[in-house]
């Protein structure tokens, strides 16, 4: 990760950390880099969430390109995955999102993308921050070389008939509940379950600038729950703000995680003959349940670091078809180069539909662990998570609990914070565990109060 780069986009409290000026200078060495460097015209993509300060860095990102000499294609409210989507099949140069994900509306980010709809290369962030930090100069266009603006919601449309053709069977008499999360998925989920012939039911579709994930979404799935359950639905999708990410509720109301929809459809594929090279790639994070699961029916998995953009580096490596992380950021390379919400929603319903089952029924082998998570502040992360005495408290722990559990020490990437998790049988064992080892990192000294 980079000065102001993290592993999705450059993000932040709008107009604090990330400032209307960076947002110009982006465009500024995007329009350039892919334009003028190269001596030709960029055409570069635009799509925005519904934050208030969206449109702030949409016209910031448009100035700075048209001033590079760029045109700047704009599809207004739309998903992460129809840029990625957009920027692959329309023959941009790059795409731009401006989302905060699952951030509170006063966050926002921009992520970008290449032209086959991947998050950016390194390299690449890389000089956009010298040039952020005034280490590169670049020249403005003039006279006819300055670019275009050109309003481009016919690629938001085509991203949407994308979708349709993605299922293979009509959703017709399915009571199905969506929560938009009063974000970029809007007015799209609705439009694609709906073409499917679903009886849809939506909730937070009523963007208003502020109220973006605000007890809503992915990341408050009690909301969707309770909508199902209260509606009599077959089962219900809850998206991020964005709409990168998807998760379930069953016809019960209970939560279907992103580790239940990977072995879900990771199952299907296998009995379809179709799960490439037998294996499901998850991050660290994925509960100890689902390797369980996996280990019962035969499939392998690999982990990786957190982050779909080291679920994404693995699966392009070793040509895997399937990953993702339980937050609900599923990834099917065969369809799609990044998470994909209304996707992963479409799987769900595909699985239902060929199997004639429920999503209960279909989500049950998934035993959850139950898991305690600790956050302690620390000093030096690398001081306190290479010292001795607390590698040998995790190697204790780890001892204890043998093949009925895990524990996990890891970096935040984002904070000076360390985190401690543990899965066990009973959550008195992980609030046991996770205590021993937050107590030696007290004990020696790395506590930052």
């Amino acid at each position: 990760m980079g000065k102001y780069f993290g592993t999705d986009g450059f993000r932040g409290e709008a107009n604090v950390d990330l400032t209307f000026d960076h947002a110009v200078k982006i465009g500024r060495f995007l329009g350039w880099y892919y334009g003028k460097r190269l001596n030709k015209k960029a055409k570069i993509v635009i799509g925005k969430d519904t934050r208030r300060s969206s449109y702030m860095y949409e016209y910031a990102l448009v100035a700075g390109l048209t001033a590079s000499g760029a045109d700047a294609y704009i599809m207004h409210v739309t998903t992460t995955p129809s840029v990625s989507y957009i920027a692959r099949v329309d023959d941009f140069d790059c795409g731009i999102m401006i989302s905060a994900s699952h951030n509170p509306y006063y966050d926002n980010g921009i992520k970008i993308v290449n032209n086959n709809g991947e998050k950016m290369d390194e390299e690449t962030i890389l000089e956009i921050e010298d040039y952020l930090d005034g280490k590169i100069e670049i020249p403005v266009a003039v006279k006819n070389d300055i670019g275009m603006t050109v309003d481009y919601a016919a690629g938001r449309n085509r991203y949407i008939g994308y979708l349709i053709s993605m299922s293979k069977y009509s959703f017709n008499g399915k009571r199905i509940g969506l929560d938009c999360a009063n974000g970029a998925a809007w007015f799209i989920a609705k439009s694609v379950f709906d073409a499917l012939g679903a009886k849809t039911y939506v909730i937070n579709n009523e963007p208003d600038g502020f109220n973006i994930n605000t007890n809503c979404g992915s990341t408050h799935i009690e909301g969707l729950q309770k909508f199902v359950i209260d509606h009599g639905l077959d089962c219900g999708f809850a998206f991020d703000g964005d709409a990168d990410r998807c998760l379930c509720v069953d016809e019960k109301g209970e939560l279907v995680t992103g580790d239940h929809i990977m072995y879900i459809y990771g199952l299907y594929m296998k009995n379809r003959g179709k799960l490439l090279n037998n294996t499901i790639v998850t991050t660290v994070m994925s509960n100890f349940g689902l390797y369980k699961a996996l280990d019962k029916v035969g499939i392998s998995y690999e982990k990786t670091k957190v982050g779909d953009k080291y679920v994404y580096e693995n699966m392009v490596q070793n040509g895997h078809r399937i990953g993702g992380e339980q937050s609900g950021h599923i990834i099917f390379t065969k369809y799609a180069t990044t998470g994909d919400g209304i996707l992963t929603a479409l799987k769900m319903m595909e699985v239902m539909m060929a199997s004639k089952k429920p999503l209960s029924e279909l989500a049950a082998p998934v035993k959850f662990y139950p898991q305690v998570l600790k956050n302690i502040r620390v000093k030096s992360k690398p001081e306190a998570q290479n010292d001795p005495k607390v590698q040998e408290a995790v190697q204790k722990v780890a001892e204890a609990l043998g093949d009925n559990g895990r524990i996990l020490v890891r970096e935040s990437g984002t904070e000076p914070v360390i985190r401690v998790m543990v899965e066990a049988d009973t959550n008195e064992l992980c609030e046991k565990y996770v205590d021993e080892v937050i107590d030696v990192i007290r004990a020696q000294g790395h506590v930052s109060e």
